[in-house]
């Protein structure tokens, strides 16, 4: 019942602070986007803004995988969390703003987005070790988005009936004992058959030598050489529908490191 009431909150509380309805929010976001602009602040942490909305995912802490990257203290419309981990969900304090937190399994709406999210097993053991993982998925710019987290469980049939085909999926391929790895995240693609894939949750530059224990994107990228791949010139990129290939395509879309 609690959850209930923030949901209720969270759409028509907004809608009410900005003095619009439902229905003129939408045709206004629709007349102000038709894309998504995707910044990529480090390891599974991005901000997508479109439709009128900044929403962020996954701010983390700065230490061990993390260490070299600015703390994404970034202002947000709200914020998705896949868990409480240092590196998916470890900065909540001090975010511009004070948005909402979304950190539980359910359904959400932030006029005129509307997100979902489902619970897996945040590690090959059930959920023994780091508990559970939430996917995130959404619409906005005309895009459907699936943010997997740090997700390292396979993709159930449940689950792959919730989350559909995405346009965009946001996929974790280093590894380590609460991620995928290369060969896990091919899986998962395969699974899913989204349209773009963005590789998150790998080794860069700012990762702490000692205390890091993922891999870095060749791997993954080896498993993926039939399939293209553009390179962003920065750690941001613009997707609308435009960019979607067609048919079964899929196109592997990275984006520059943001590391200091």
């Amino acid at each position: 019942m609690q959850r209930r009431r923030f949901v209720q909150q969270l759409g028509t509380g907004f809608v009410t602070a900005l003095g619009l309805g439902i229905t003129s929010m939408w045709q206004k976001a629709q007349a102000q986007s038709a894309s998504v602009r995707v910044q990529w602040l480090g390891h599974t942490c991005f901000v997508f803004e479109g439709d009128g909305r900044r929403i962020l995912v996954n701010p983390f802490r700065a230490i061990g995988c993390t260490a070299g990257y600015a703390v994404p203290a970034v202002a947000s419309d709200v914020v998705l969390i896949s868990s409480r981990l240092f590196d998916e969900g470890g900065t909540l304090e001090g975010l511009p703003g004070n948005p909402p937190i979304l950190a539980e399994r359910g359904e959400y709406e932030l006029p005129p987005v509307q997100m979902k999210s489902i619970e897996v097993d945040h590690d090959r053991d059930g959920g023994r070790r780091f508990g559970k993982n939430l996917i995130w998925r959404w619409r906005q710019g005309g895009l459907t988005f699936v943010h997997m987290g740090g997700a390292a469980a396979a993709i159930s049939v449940e689950a792959q009936i919730q989350l559909g085909r995405p346009d965009v999926m946001l996929v974790p391929v280093g590894g380590g004992p609460k991620a995928y790895d290369a060969e896990e995240a091919i899986a998962a693609i395969r699974t899913l058959n989204p349209r773009i894939v963005i590789p998150t949750h790998y080794r860069t530059g700012a990762a702490d030598a000692e205390s890091c224990d993922i891999a870095g994107l060749q791997p993954f990228l080896d498993l993926m050489r039939s399939t293209p791949t553009r390179q962003a010139n920065s750690s941001s990129v613009t997707l609308s529908t435009a960019d979607l290939p067609g048919g079964d395509g899929m196109i592997v879309q990275l984006l520059t490191s943001p590391a200091a």
